[in-house]
């Protein structure tokens, strides 16, 4: 191993993570993936001990391309969620109107908009093949105090509904009849 000099250097240590719950987000960024009909909402959490926390995940790992982020579709199965993205958003900043239509369509004008967002646990398998945990926006709400924070019910954790598949380097083929040999 190469000398090095770790005499200046702060050890690392287990930063504290956010929870499920409900918080005031600030949108850092928005993105129409418009051949998908979706926009890509990058957030933060704005206010509280969890402040700029994804700031400083997406600074330190730049090629985590979703860290801080979610999907709002405007399919038109979807459409009903997605309005109630753009009411939460509009009241939660006064005055403020986005309604992807009549009076403004422009989605970069959410940019540092503030809206309330319900946070969820949620199971998935990593790649190592392990069952982990991850946050997820689960909705939006209208936020313009800390009661409307309080007042939000915060879902239980999203299971997984069924086990990984074990690893097996054997691949399942079609009952063929007789094997002719």
């Amino acid at each position: 191993m190469k000398q090095i000099n770790l005499a200046n250097v702060p050890e690392a240590s287990d930063s504290k993570r956010p929870t499920a719950g409900a918080y005031c987000c600030i949108i850092r960024n928005v993105e129409d993936i418009a051949d998908r009909e979706y926009l890509k909402i990058t957030y933060d959490i704005h206010s509280g001990e969890f402040k700029g926390y994804y700031d400083e995940l997406r600074a330190n790992h730049p090629d985590w391309g979703w860290c801080g982020a979610y999907v709002r579709s405007y399919k038109p199965a979807a459409l009903g969620m997605f309005k109630r993205f753009c009411s939460a958003v509009s009241n939660s900043n006064g005055g403020y109107v986005f309604d992807a239509g009549n009076v403004n369509a422009d989605e970069k004008t959410l940019i540092g908009k503030v809206v309330g967002l319900v946070f969820q646990e949620e199971e998935y398998y990593g790649n190592d093949g392990e069952k982990k945990t991850r946050l997820i926006v689960n909705k939006e709400f209208h936020y313009t105090s800390e009661k409307d924070l309080a007042a939000q019910r915060i879902p239980s954790i999203k299971r997984l509904k069924e086990e990984a598949p074990a690893k097996s380097d054997f691949v399942s083929v079609a009952n063929v009849g007789e094997i002719p040999f």
